[in-house]
């Protein structure tokens, strides 16, 4: 079910389970209603709290989509029109920002943090278990520890009409130029891991990912 979770420190924690979860819990609504919703092109618009999710959106069951807070800012997270969410799928703005556009597939067991801001284009396939962040920890001196050392944050953008294979990694705030920008129409190989950004139309491949060859 969509439940509240009241055992995380983030009180506008939202999960999908297959799992009936307490009758006591504050619930929005049930999964099932929501899923014969979505599933039977019923179009219906979700909002709970700055998670927004348009019309004909499926969700599967196992998401994980939690706004928490940063800077005492609480995240966002937009999904748009046609777009899916495998079993299991993460996303945790941390504070940050996510946005989905419309017709968007994202397999199963992907993860996304939001810390920096991440934006997905439209018509993008995302194939399961895909790592997508956009912030990365600095490194203190020996002594100090490292979770005590804030986030750098920076901004990641898949444009539209990209294709990332089964366990790509992208890792949003590792490059000098503020983060990662794969452009529209893009091809990344599976497992690959993107730490630059790359231009449109590219077909990149390995680790670290490099471009092979251009889309005709």
């Amino acid at each position: 079910m969509l439940r509240r979770r009241d055992d995380r420190d983030d009180p506008h924690f939202f999960s999908v389970s297959p799992e009936r979860s307490n009758p006591h819990e504050s619930l929005i609504a049930d999964v099932e209603r929501f899923l014969n919703f979505f599933s039977y092109g019923r179009r219906l618009v979700f909002r709970v709290s700055s998670i927004h999710c348009g019309p004909m959106t499926i969700i599967q069951s196992g998401v994980s989509i939690v706004r928490g807070f940063a800077n005492g800012k609480r995240g966002h997270i937009a999904i748009g029109a046609h777009s899916e969410l495998g079993n299991q799928v993460c996303l945790h703005a941390w504070g940050g920002k996510i946005t989905i556009a419309e017709e968007v597939f994202i397999g199963p067991g992907t993860v996304i943090y939001g810390h920096g801001g991440v934006e997905i284009g439209s018509k993008t396939l995302i194939a399961m278990h895909c790592r997508i962040v956009s912030s990365n920890h600095s490194i203190p001196p020996l002594g100090v520890p490292i979770r005590s050392v804030p986030d750098i944050v920076k901004p990641t953008r898949i444009g539209s009409d990209v294709w990332l294979g089964a366990g790509v990694t992208v890792l949003g705030g590792v490059t000098v130029l503020g983060g990662v920008t794969i452009g529209d129409g893009c091809v990344v190989g599976a497992g690959a891991v993107v730490s630059k950004d790359l231009p449109e139309g590219a077909v990149a491949i390995g680790i670290p990912a490099k471009t092979v060859r251009f889309r005709s």
